[in-house]
């Protein structure tokens, strides 16, 4: 039996408001939604995310007063299926990049919640960061709250600070 290709988005990191795993996140707030491959919406969000990489990657560097909390989301593929998970922290390698796996995997068994993982730049599918209490970035967040109840994506809105 052939499985269908899957790409499954996990939310609770780009929402967590601790800076590593679930702690302080409410449990209830992971959401996970599966996306058909090369959905428009989902596309164009991870090309406005890549198109400001670099600038995102100069400023977790050296972060400005008034921010923190940098996150990646990178995918993860095993087999058909591929998941894109927050990664926090993440720090920059001789051949890529390394963090902590933030999101509990649904149907990718390759990782593991709090798993400390290997990517390169082209696992990379979203960024964010928190300034001044405010959600910058996490494009693809935004395609996902679309994808939801009105009242669970203003609550998403107003607990965790995103303008979208």
């Amino acid at each position: 039996m052939r499985l269908a290709v899957r790409t499954i988005i996990s939310l609770m990191l780009a929402l967590a408001p601790a800076s590593a795993g679930a702690q302080g996140a409410d449990p209830d707030d992971d959401k996970t939604l599966i996306f058909a491959p090369g959905d428009p919406e989902m596309a164009a969000a991870t090309a406005q995310a890549l198109a400001g990489l670099d600038e995102f990657l100069a400023m977790a560097a050296a972060p400005p007063s008034g921010t923190d909390r940098f996150k990646l989301k990178v995918k993860v593929r095993d087999g058909h299926v591929t998941e894109h998970f927050w990664v926090i922290p993440f720090r920059r390698t001789e051949t890529g990049f390394v963090g902590i796996l933030a999101n509990q995997p649904e149907q990718v068994r390759t990782v593991v919640l709090g798993q400390n993982i290997e990517f390169t730049r082209d696992d990379i599918s979203d960024w964010g960061y928190t300034r001044d209490g405010k959600q910058i970035g996490s494009f693809t967040v935004c395609v996902m709250f679309k994808r939801m109840s009105k009242e669970e994506a203003d609550y998403m809105r107003d607990k965790y600070g995103y303008d979208c």
